[in-house]
């Protein structure tokens, strides 16, 4: 393809994207969904013309990191905190890591019985299954009441982090006693307190860069301590979040010499910019991403009747734990929240970090991708069908001794 080419196609598919937003406005079916579809069919298209294809893998891992980093870091900058939200925060912490540890034992102990592996491969490969894909959920969140929205914000932001907290846990570790667990702790520890004194040193940074062009410096740091991070074996994704999190809450912060060191006159319409050029960021490297995951999947995995079967009962497995924690354990109506838990970005990248050694040849791109667009498939039909419901109060952040109904509007 010469390079007029591949500009008619890159152009094409922001267009295609842009538009099948608009069509999942109207229609609650994640936009997702259809650039899979539109992936699949230009590798059709490429098959039967006969051109020649590449080796996506290494770019849709890089393209995948970028995105989840712009995608967290915008969903952060919406989380603005205040006394009433601690519950919210509360439960939806505890639901991430108490789903993600359930529907990880529960895949685990499927493949272990289907398959001829070993305990610890399947466990491995139960994690990029069983994590909640904020790149999917945030954006699909949006037609939710407030609480809700909230919510699934800071589930999904979770989800992702102790995701790749566990699956990290899990490679680096030969044996799992206490040094394993004690060195896991002090990670946390390290990475939290590192996360705070980093956020502040780029606000300061950011408050004092007079050049025109600051907002693609600033995130470009970010994703450079990411990737060091990831290299490290760090979950340096939780940087991202408290980052986009301390930008969103800086005004509310009452101490006089911070406001005095790190506010500025400019700060909120710099937020302001800094949001707009995240999303849009975040649009253009999710586009790009799921075209290609589309484009990388081979067709004839997904019609394998073994693996259909075994992606059902992992759907199966994964709305019944969810259903019955909400139910039980958080004491809330199951629409919509129930409905959001699609696999998506984060799943594809943990699935591709995982080293040859630990892989399962029944857990491929196919079952991958059949759990992906199950997900978000159930995830667009549960929205749809509860769209009609009104709540007459919001209860996520309601104590779980007191429910009250659950409701998207």
């Amino acid at each position: 393809m010469d390079p007029y080419q591949i500009l008619i196609v890159l152009c094409g598919l922001v267009i295609f994207s842009y538009l099948f937003d608009l069509f999942a406005k109207r229609t609650r079916l994640p936009s997702v969904l259809l650039l899979l579809v539109l992936g699949i069919g230009i590798r059709a298209v490429a098959d039967t013309w006969g051109v020649r294809t590449f080796d996506v893998q290494l770019l849709l891992a890089t393209l995948g990191n970028v995105g989840l980093i712009l995608i967290v870091f915008e969903g952060a900058l919406e989380l603005t905190y205040e006394h009433s939200k601690r519950s919210i925060i509360r439960n939806a912490f505890i639901s991430s890591i108490a789903l993600l540890l359930l529907t990880t034992a529960a895949i685990a102990t499927i493949l272990y019985y289907i398959t001829d592996a070993a305990l610890l491969p399947c466990v491995a490969n139960a994690v990029p299954l069983s994590v909640i894909s904020s790149s999917v959920a945030i954006p699909s969140a949006i037609g939710l009441i407030t609480k809700n929205k909230e919510f699934v914000v800071y589930e999904s932001s979770f989800s992702d982090i102790l995701g790749i907290v566990l699956l990290n846990f899990l490679v680096s570790n030969e044996s799992f006693g206490i040094m394993a667990f004690s060195g896991l702790g002090v990670e946390i520890i390290s990475v939290l307190f590192l996360s705070a004194v980093f956020s502040m040193a780029l606000l300061w940074l950011l408050g004092r860069i007079k050049h025109k062009v600051k907002f693609f410096l600033i995130l470009a740091i970010l994703v450079l301590v990411y990737a060091v991070g990831k290299q490290m074996h760090l979950s340096s994704l939780v940087v991202v979040v408290a980052f986009g999190m301390f930008m969103a809450n800086a005004e509310n912060i009452p101490i006089p010499w911070f406001r005095q060191r790190f506010l500025y006159g400019e700060f909120p319409r710099d937020l302001e910019q800094f949001h707009s050029l995240s999303r849009e960021s975040a649009f253009l490297i999710r586009t790009l991403f799921f075209v290609l995951f589309g484009f990388s999947v081979i067709i004839s995995q997904i019609l394998v009747k073994d693996i259909a079967i075994l992606g059902a009962i992992m759907l199966v497995a994964t709305y019944t734990l969810r259903a019955v924690f909400l139910k039980v354990a958080l004491r809330v109506d199951l629409a919509p929240l129930v409905y959001m838990t699609p696999r998506g970005l984060i799943s594809i990248l943990l699935y591709f970090s995982l080293p040859e050694h630990l892989k399962i040849p029944e857990v491929n791109t196919g079952l991958l991708f059949l759990l992906v667009l199950g997900t978000c498939l159930i995830m667009a039909l549960g929205l749809i069908a509860s769209a009609g419901k009104r709540p007459e109060s919001e209860n996520v952040g309601d104590s779980p001794s007191t429910p009250a109904p659950v409701a998207q509007e």
